[in-house]
């Protein structure tokens, strides 16, 4: 039941860190971050990137870079019996701090979700310069926002 999450995804001139808990079964069976066919993480930042979704996982993550967006977890492992956020147990947090540090140009915090907010702030200080922003949750079980709330309130992506 020990999970580890993946390397970030970053390039030297990111500007956005987009912040996730820890990577789900079929992410981690995968080695892709949000491999859940039902996660709208993808298909939301194509959206929003008014880029034509595509399927490669090179493509997807290049798309990031493409665009100044940085990937990562909170967790660099954890407790976890399936894939829901609420049984993280046990959790040993990334070094995003070296992230921002090694990054400069981040200049804007994305949890996607509650828990990758609450994990953050539980190992980690607000950095003085950066701005953050909690946004609703990408996965499946955030089923009471719509497509178009998600894009609606992820738009801050587009402000680059």
């Amino acid at each position: 039941m020990l999970k580890q999450s993946f390397p970030p995804i970053y390039s030297e001139n990111a500007k956005f860190l987009i912040l996730g808990s820890l990577p789900g079964d079929k992410s981690l069976k995968e080695e892709q971050y949000y491999a859940h066919p039902q996660n709208r993480f993808w298909k939301l930042v194509f959206k929003l990137m008014n880029t034509p979704f595509q399927h490669g996982y090179n493509e997807r993550t290049q798309l990031l870079r493409d665009h100044h967006i940085a990937l990562w977890d909170t967790c660099a492992s954890a407790i976890r019996p399936g894939s829901m956020d609420n049984a993280i147990l046990a959790e040993v947090p990334n070094d995003i701090i070296g992230l921002l540090e090694r990054t400069p140009s981040i200049h804007t915090v994305l949890f996607n979700g509650n828990k990758a907010r609450l994990l953050y702030d539980k190992y980690h200080r607000r950095v003085a310069d950066i701005t953050y922003h909690s946004l609703p949750s990408t996965s499946p079980a955030n089923a009471q926002f719509s497509f178009e709330r998600l894009l609606d309130t992820w738009s801050i992506l587009k402000s680059g």
